[in-house]
């Protein structure tokens, strides 16, 4: 999934600054895809690739040298990695710009999976993940600032489900190939089609635009500043306990799943970012036309139904039905707690509010497989996705008190 980070603005805690619930109109008359947008898709397309293809490969990789509970360390690594650089991103920025901070990005995010092909100790693991867990955080919040020049704010929920549709589908097709391709021929050849994939997209960057004057990063230093916004953060909270799920799911399911045959893991991992980017499209079309906040509580109990159904491990199509099931509700909510956060700030605010979602998102995986790392082994991983489904249940009280109209005037 491709995330947008824009520019950074200091907020008091205590205040909310809501734009007017969309009214239902027609937009179809303002046009979301330019030159200089589909210039920029070929960056996303090779950053989604070099994150997604190694994605469920490495830990499988990082099994063979410890127990069940060091394939979570690759993971981690690369998840704590990301947020700790994104919030020190923007100086870079500053610095150098969006379209030199791109290209490293996509350098540190691939090159480093070359030293796997040699070398598959548990330090050099871990070493290449936090590496590339820098590399992505890079290609987020760089490639994020040109992008949001490029989306019309008029179609912004259509706009952002379209950037997660060009994401999305390379991803989708990426997390199960690279554990097909793993199982058949090895893990070098995942690791260097990872390398060539953001190496390539690198040639688009220097045709991309210069982001104008006014959406170039500057206090990005204060961007903790929105932390102290609750109606940012619960936001955040109801999406991390989905991202959380994501991380169980794409580093166990395919250890969970090993006395099944190999394709069910591989369909599993198709059918979750699939219905993802489906659902991505069809909630940012709905929310525009008729909000976003009503799609909140759907989406949770969408994602805690499909993640409650990948328990049944040794049955093929409740694996395979729980992921999709998943799939859709964590698509809702992506789209659905990003459009409300981004209206909720003032105009200029748009990096605080991608800093918060993209650091929950990060931090809500990481957490996620980390956790189920520590009780997998005592508990199992029927258990293990049991509990993963109850704490996205978790968000439905938030979602009720963020729904509240007093709280939350753009809700429906």
């Amino acid at each position: 999934m491709t995330r947008l980070v824009h520019n950074v603005v200091s907020m008091p805690s205590n205040v909310i600054v809501q734009s007017p619930r969309p009214a239902i109109r027609d937009t179809a008359r303002v046009r979301i895809v330019s030159r200089a947008l589909l210039l920029r898709f070929v960056s996303i397309v090779g950053s989604s690739i070099g994150f997604y293809l190694p994605l469920s490969v490495v830990p499988s990789l990082a099994k063979q040298t410890g127990p069940a509970s060091a394939a979570a360390l690759p993971t981690v690594a690369l998840l704590l990695a990301s947020v700790a650089s994104e919030l020190m991103t923007p100086r870079l920025l500053a610095r150098v710009g969006c379209r030199w901070a791109l290209a490293l990005g996509l350098t540190l995010l691939g090159a480093p999976m070359i030293v796997l092909t040699v070398s598959g100790s548990a330090w050099v693991i871990v070493a290449v993940s936090l590496v590339r867990g820098c590399g992505f955080a890079i290609c987020v919040v760089a490639g994020g600032v040109i992008t949001a020049t490029l989306i019309p704010a008029e179609r912004r929920g259509e706009g952002l489900a379209l950037v997660g549709l060009v994401g999305g589908v390379p991803g989708m097709l990426a997390l199960p190939a690279g554990v097909w391709v793993a199982a058949r021929w090895g893990y070098a050849p995942v690791f260097v089609v990872t390398t060539m994939a953001t190496l390539l997209a690198m040639l688009s960057v220097p045709g991309l635009p210069r982001p104008a004057a006014s959406a170039e990063p500057g206090d990005y230093q204060r961007v903790l500043t929105g932390l102290r916004n609750r109606a940012l953060t619960r936001l955040a909270t109801i999406f991390a306990t989905s991202t959380a799920a994501v991380g169980v799911l794409v580093t166990f399911l395919p250890l969970a799943t090993t006395d099944q045959p190999a394709w069910v893991a591989t369909a599993a991992l198709l059918a979750q970012p699939a219905a993802s980017t489906a659902a991505r499209c069809v909630a940012g079309r709905l929310g525009d036309r008729r909000g976003h906040a009503f799609l909140l509580a759907p989406g949770v109990l969408l994602a805690a139904t499909g993640m409650a159904c990948l328990a049944a491990t040794g049955t093929p199509p409740a694996v395979i039905g729980g992921a999709l099931v998943f799939g859709i509700g964590f698509g809702v909510l992506q789209n659905a707690t990003l459009v409300l956060m981004y209206a909720r700030v003032p105009a200029g605010g748009e990096g605080t509010v991608s800093a918060i979602w993209n650091a929950s998102y990060d931090l809500g995986m990481a957490a996620g497989a980390l956790g189920a790392g520590l009780i997998v082994t005592p508990l199992g991983y029927p258990t293990t996705f049991v509990l993963a489904a109850v704490l996205i249940l978790t968000a439905l009280p938030i979602v009720r008190h963020d729904n509240t109209p007093r709280r939350n005037p753009t809700a429906p």
